[in-house]
């Protein structure tokens, strides 16, 4: 039993390890971060996700022993990029950023790994089974992602403004009184830091007596 335990432990470690796994090097990391404006930021994930295609179509054409797992990792990573897009479109679009050329660049390319993906699938490899959860899981982010960016841009802002106004709504009916109070005063003390008129005066300072009013 103790044995079967530890299997079991060990198994939910592994799976957690995997969840958390990067999917961008450290060398695209630093380039992401050097990259602000949302337009070139998804084209440089494009990029990735097209880097992770090529070789995954490079490991289909070569029936190698191990490269299932090759296969289902780059399939992970290239799904987590392709949902990355979509997380800088909608932060983009919450700020009223412009994401034009950005969202023109992910429906062209979306679409030519996704006809990719999709041959994979219809090639039915003998080792599918390993990997095939991974690439439907693939096929149906990409499938997505694609109709966001041929969505009006108008409304999906307007949706995701809805969406962000329902969640908010959510998670303060799911507080309780304590917290619900707790949440108002902090409310209250940012609205009147807000107000508060700046000065140049340290903390405890007072003015002379005999200073203008206006000085401060």
């Amino acid at each position: 039993m103790k044995r079967v335990f530890l299997l079991a432990f060990v198994f939910g470690l592994s799976v957690f390890a995997q969840a958390k796994k990067d999917y961008l090097t450290s060398d695209e990391v630093d380039q992401v971060r050097l990259v602000q404006d949302p337009n070139q930021r998804m084209q440089l994930y494009l990029h990735f996700a097209k880097q992770r295609m090529d070789q995954i179509s490079q490991l289909i054409a070569k029936d190698k022993a191990g490269r299932s797992a090759l296969i289902h990792d780059l399939l992970d990573e290239y799904t987590q990029i392709i949902e990355a897009i979509d997380t800088v479109a909608d932060d983009a679009l919450r700020r009223k950023l412009p994401i034009d050329k950005g969202n023109v660049a992910a429906a062209k390319e979306e679409k030519a790994m996704l006809a990719d993906l999709r041959k994979i699938q219809d090639s039915n490899p003998k080792d599918l089974s390993r990997y095939d959860f991974m690439l439907k899981d693939a096929i149906d982010t990409t499938s997505d992602s694609i109709e966001l960016s041929e969505q009006d841009l108008n409304v999906r802002a307007q949706e995701i403004a809805e969406h962000d106004t329902k969640e908010k709504t959510e998670r303060e009916e799911a507080l309780t009184p304590a917290e619900q109070d707790a949440k108002k005063a902090a409310d209250k003390k940012t609205e009147q830091q807000k107000k508060k008129a700046p000065t140049l005066r340290r903390p405890g300072e007072t003015l002379p007596a005999d200073a203008p009013a206006t000085h401060k």
